[in-house]
This record gives structure tokens, C-alpha cells and sequence, in this order.
């Protein structure tokens, strides 16, 4: 039944009942009634004037002009007229009062529609009530995509910086959505499908936004895991339900995140073939590339792991291009913080290119999250304007945690955190192809109880076998130095996660990157293809032995340079810890006075200096692989079992 015709019934109802109400209102007020038999009396000691009968009902007037009324019982009363007559009442009779013809349908029809309304009532709430029929119980098979319309969506390519080439890779799908004859009548056909993979936060969902917004289209937004549901046949349905309300937009774009919840290889579930997911990836597939043509519907979809999609939902027809959206680069940091600071009053001397060269490795996502932390920052201050001492706290809060200045620490604990910092600084400075120091602290911040952070001075994609071993140095520092002050036995469990990170990195060289003679240019074990806890084993029992023995071999020969390294500069490592203990924090060129042996200069005042972006200092950095920021000396309580060892 359509919405014109229920809407119709309604107003028929209300009207049939008004019109019966107005019809049975009566004006004035109502006489006072009487019983018969005072009537009786009444009439004979003439005292009454006019009667006017109407069935059972009885109306009449006193000689004084009162009114009154009275109900004749149904008793036969012969008499009664003879007594009207013979006491000289005026008698008239009218034909008794009926109910109205609509009256009479409302009661006739009053139990039908009182059913009738009943039902439709509970099946609207079931099918998910009068907001458009979702979220009921019934509405299992429905879609559960919003839809965006083109006046709803602001978003344009002027708000998505830093994916230059992924801008271009879609803008044509904004010319066809916009003209799809200038491509059609080359014969040309627009990509069904466009997946947007990479890394988290790098902009995958304002990318497909600002396509819909460039193009003036309605936009439809889902999950992937909103269409698997308990029950089987639950997800086929929505898809065939949303495909339906797509083509009724058409054209438009689906846009459907994180699609790797559905879209998984098929065939590795424990439900086989039948289970949920398969059926609506199967549901799916058949969509985009079918027996039933989609035309004007594109797919736009996003996933940080595109590696275990399913073969056939990657093949062209379906998703015909892959777009990688990746971390953005110097220059692509830059402009994303130029779109991020639209809205934030900042002071005359924050550069923004040296702030982007001090984010190696920050997604979009965390550089707005980086300038929204320094606007808290200044407004904490009461200041009005946002400046660059605000931005290195919050890049130092994003990248090494918040501090923990209300941790108590010991006179005791906190010089050995200054010696386990200097060393890993210290070792960092001397070995070759190193990234520089930023900053050296002992201010507890998250886990750790001190931090040395390095920063790269340009981008960089892969790195030397003696770059690795620098790392590996630098990494063993911390404990070396405590072993230099304090002996073996003083040594203490704060080296754990340095120790972890070293022999990640020493195994990776044997085992990923070949970068030893013995074990070769050979992988050994496969890490993404392993079980969920187990490891991919493809090697004898005696190749393993060697792989351990290299892995020994690398992580000794690192520790026994960095330690020579120590040994060689101790009256460094005092100084530096001198200095650490004065200022718990000292930048690149205080910890190059120290390696010069001359005299320490105080802190930068970061209102009255600007920042040197020559140097390896504050903001002369740029993005870096995994592994290159060191955070040393965890906060693991003394004598843990694990973190200890």
C-alpha cells in the first residue's frame, strides 16, 4: 500500500469521527430530569403545559416556563394520552432520534479497523518504524549504508593534500561521473571498482568523499563488517538491497571501508563455503561484475590489507585499479599541514616545512592529531596565538608519549637513567651513517624513563647493512653504559626493549634481507603466511643452528664496537650525565658541545630563536622506515622474569 493511499484512510477515520461528535453536540443546557412518575402527578395537578414525545423520550414545559425531561418506561401505559388530553397539554410527537449514517459504519466498521491499525502499527515498528525501515527486527536484509546526497558533502580535492598521485588516479572518475558521454562515445568504460589501500590515517575516506564532492554525486557509506551478520544469507541481502538503492541514485558512489572484513580469500574459514562471509563476498561479486549490468554505480573502497583479498574480487572488471594511498613525503606533509592550519591562528615564526621535516613517518591522520595537540598546548598557556614551542612539545607527546613529571624517581634511578641515555646518544653520534640526535631526556614519558630520539635528514627507503649494524650499536649503548659505571651486576632491566629491538633486527638481516655470507641471499621462514602464533618453518633443524650462531655473530660483534666506542670517550658519558641531571632534557647542539669537549650551552628559548633547519636538530628530519626513532629504557619493574632476561 502506498504512503497517498494510507494517508487517504487516515483522513477519512478522522473525518467520520468528527463529523459523528459534531452531529450528537448539542447546544444550550440540558433540562433537568425527572421520574415518570412525578410526570405523572405533574400532569395531573395541572401543572404542565407542553410535552414533546420522541420514543422513550419525554419533553416538556411547566406553566412557569420551566423545563424538564423524563423517560416513559416500556411498560404499555394506555392512559397516558387520555391524562395529557383531559389536563388540556399541548402534545407533540417527532420520530425518534437516529444515529447518522456515519455513525452507524464507524461502529459497524469500529472492531475491523481497530484490528486493522493494530496490525499495521506492529509491523512498522517491526520493519524498523516510520524512520525509513531500518533497524527493526525485521530488517535484517536491508542495507545499512548511509546516504550522502551532493549537497551534503563539502568535502573536495582542496581538503586531501599530500596523495598528489592518488588525486590523479581518481579525477577521472570525477570526469566521467560528471560527463560520462565523452568517454562513452570513444567507447570508453570507467573503472567499476577503485580499491584505496595503504597504511592507516593516510586519507582513504576524505579521498573518496572528495571524489563524490567534485563530482556532485550521492554518496553511499558503509563497513564491511556491517554486512556480516549471525545469521546466513543476512549480508547477500544487503548487498543486493544496497546495489538496489544505488542504482535508484545512480549515478553515485559506494563507498565501502575497511573492506577486508568481507573480502577475505575465500576457502580458509571454518565454515568452508556456506558460512556468512563467503556467501555475501559471493553476493558481492556478482554486484560489480554480473549478469545484471550497474551502470553509473561505482565502488570505492578501502583496506590496509589488500594482500588477503579475495583473487576474484580483485580482477579487472570488478576492482579494476588499485590506488596505494602511502605516507606522505616531505613535501606532502607540508601541504597537509597547510590544510590542517586553515582554522589555527598561528605566530609569525612557525615554519611549517620545518615542522614537516621533523614528522618522519606521521600519516595525515597524526599530523592533524600533532597540531591539534599544540593548539591545546597554547590554550593551556592562555595564549593566542599557537607558536613552536607548542608544536615540539606536541610532536614529542605524539612521537614519545606525554610526560610523566609526577613519577618520583630516586637520585639513584634517575643517574642511571642519565648514563643509559648518554650511552645511546653517545654511540649514536660516533658510528657511521647514523641518523642524527634530536633530543636526549630522562623526563619519564609512557613507558620509558628516558628517551634519545633520532631523526633522519631526508627521506629514506631502504637502508645499508652499515646502517643496521649503527643501529644495532646505538641500541646496546644504554647497557653497556650501565655495565661501564655500575658493573655486570649493576645492570638493570631497562635495556629490555632494546635488546628485543636488537635481535629483531639482527635476525631480520639473516633471515629477510640477506645480509650475511654464511646464510646467503635466501629467505628463511615466511612471517605472513604463518598461523596466528606459530612461525613459518621451511628450514632444517641444522640451518637453524646457523641462523642463530649469525644472529649471535652480528649482535656481538655491535655490542663489542659500541662498547670500545664507551670505553674510548667515558669522560663524555660523565659530562653527558652531568648535563642530563641539570636540565633532564639537551637537543642536538648542546650533545655536540659535549662531543667537542667544550662548554655547554643553556636550552633554546623557542620565542626568541628561530629553528636552525641546516642542522640534525629540532625540525631537520624527514620520514624514515620502521625501526630508525630509538625510545630506551622501559619502565619494567626490577627482578620481571620477562622483561629482565
Amino acid at each position: 500500500m502506498s504512503e497517498m493511499a494510507k494517508n487517504l484512510i487516515l483522513w477519512v477515520i478522522i473525518a467520520a469521527v468528527l463529523l459523528s461528535i459534531f452531529q450528537n453536540f448539542k447546544e444550550g443546557p440540558t433540562p433537568p430530569e425527572i421520574s415518570y412518575t412525578n410526570f405523572v402527578d405533574e400532569v395531573q395537578n395541572d401543572r404542565v403545559r407542553s410535552v414533546v414525545v420522541q420514543g422513550q423520550l419525554i419533553e416538556g414545559e411547566h406553566h412557569d416556563g420551566t423545563r424538564f425531561i423524563t423517560v416513559r418506561p416500556e411498560l404499555a401505559d394506555n392512559g397516558m394520552m387520555n391524562d395529557l388530553l383531559n389536563h388540556n397539554v399541548n402534545v407533540e410527537g417527532k420520530e425518534p432520534k437516529q444515529r447518522s449514517v456515519w455513525m452507524q459504519l464507524l461502529m459497524a466498521a469500529f472492531p475491523i479497523l481497530l484490528i486493522v491499525l493494530i496490525f499495521m502499527f506492529f509491523m512498522r515498528q517491526m520493519q524498523g518504524g516510520a524512520g525509513g525501515g531500518r533497524g527493526g527486527p525485521m530488517s535484517f536484509g536491508k542495507s545499512k549504508a548511509k546516504l550522502l546526497s551532493e549537497d551534503q558533502i563539502k568535502t573536495t580535492f582542496a581538503d586531501v593534500a599530500g596523495v598528489d598521485e592518488a588525486k590523479e588516479d581518481v579525477g577521472e572518475l570525477v570526469e566521467f561521473l560528471s560527463d560520462p558521454l565523452k568517454f562513452q562515445s570513444l567507447g570508453g568504460r570507467i573503472p567499476r571498482g577503485v580499491l584505496l589501500a595503504g597504511p592507516p590515517g593516510t586519507g582513504k575516506t576524505l579521498l573518496a568523499k572528495a571524489i563524490a564532492g567534485e563530482a556532485h554525486v550521492p554518496f553511499f557509506s558503509i563497513s564491511g563488517s556491517d554486512f556480516v551478520e549471525m545469521f546466513v544469507g543476512v549480508g547477500a541481502s544487503r548487498v543486493r538491497d544496497m546495489f538496489e538503492q544505488a542504482k535508484k541514485q545512480a549515478p553515485c558512489i559506494i563507498f565501502i571501508d575497511e573492506i577486508d572484513a568481507v573480502g577475505r580469500t575465500r576457502g580458509g574459514g571454518w565454515g568452508g563455503g556456506n558460512d556468512e562471509r563467503e556467501q555475501t563476498l559471493n553476493q558481492l561479486l556478482v554486484e560489480m561484475d554480473g549478469f545484471e549490468a550497474n551502470d553509473g554505480v561505482i565502488v570505492v573502497a578501502a583496506s590496509n590489507r589488500p594482500d588477503v583479498l579475495d583473487q576474484a574480487l580483485m580482477r579487472p572488471g570488478r576492482f579494476d585499479r588499485q590506488i596505494y594511498v602511502g605516507l606522505p613525503d616531505i613535501r606532502g606533509r607540508e601541504q597537509i599541514l597547510k590544510v590542517h592550519v586553515r582554522k589555527v591562528p598561528l605566530d609569525d615564526k612557525v615554519d611549517l616545512h620545518v615542522i614537516a621535516r621533523g614528522t618522519p613517518g606521521f600519516s595525515g591522520a597524526d599530523l592533524a592529531n600533532l597540531i591539534n595537540e599544540a593548539a591545546l598546548f597554547a590554550a593551556r598557556a592562555n595564549r593566542r596565538l599557537v607558536t613552536t614551542e607548542e608544536f615540539e612539545k606536541a610532536r614529542d607527546k605524539v612521537m614519545m608519549g606525554a610526560e610523566r613529571r609526577s613519577m618520583v624517581m630516586s637520585e639513584e634511578e634517575k643517574t642511571n637513567t642519565a648514563y643509559h641515555e648518554a650511552g645511546h646518544a653517545i654511540v649514536g653520534k660516533l658510528v657511521p651513517e647514523h641518523d642524527p640526535i634530536h633530543k636526549v631526556s630522562i623526563i619519564p614519558r609512557g613507558r620509558a624513563l628516558g628517551v634519545t630520539q633520532f631523526l633522519p635528514e631526508e627521506d629514506q627507503y631502504s637502508m645499508s647493512k652499515r646502517k643496521l649494524t649503527s643501529q644495532l650499536c646505538s641500541l646496546y649503548g644504554g647497557r653497556i653504559a650501565e655495565e661501564l659505571i655500575h658493573g655486570l651486576d649493576g645492570v638493570t632491566t631497562g635495556a629490555s626493549n632494546d635488546i628485543e629491538r636488537a635481535s629483531q633486527l639482527a635476525r631480520s638481516m639473516v633471515t629477510r634481507w640477506g645480509l650475511t655470507e654464511k646464510m646467503g641471499p635466501i629467505l628463511y621462514g615466511d612471517e605472513e603466511s604463518a598461523m596466528p602464533g606459530q612461525a613459518s618453518r621451511n628450514f632444517s633443524g641444522a640451518t637453524s643452528q646457523l641462523i642463530d650462531e649469525e644472529v649471535r655473530q652480528i649482535i656481538d660483534s655491535s655490542y663489542a664496537q659500541a662498547e670500545t666506542l664507551l670505553k674510548e670517550n667515558i669522560d663524555i658519558l660523565h659530562a653527558m650525565k652531568d648535563t642530563l641531571m641539570e636540565y633532564e632534557t639537551i637537543d642536538s647542539e648542546q650533545v655536540d658541545d659535549l662531543m667537542a669537549r667544550r662548554k655547554v650551552r643553556p636550552p633554546r628559548d623557542w620565542h626568541d630563536s628561530d629553528i636552525d633547519s641546516s642542522s640534525g636538530g629540532a625540525g631537520a628530519s624527514a620520514e624514515t622506515p620502521v625501526g630508525e626513532e630509538t625510545q630506551d629504557k622501559k619502565d619494567t619493574p626490577i627482578g620481571d622474569p620477562v622483561e629482565g632476561s
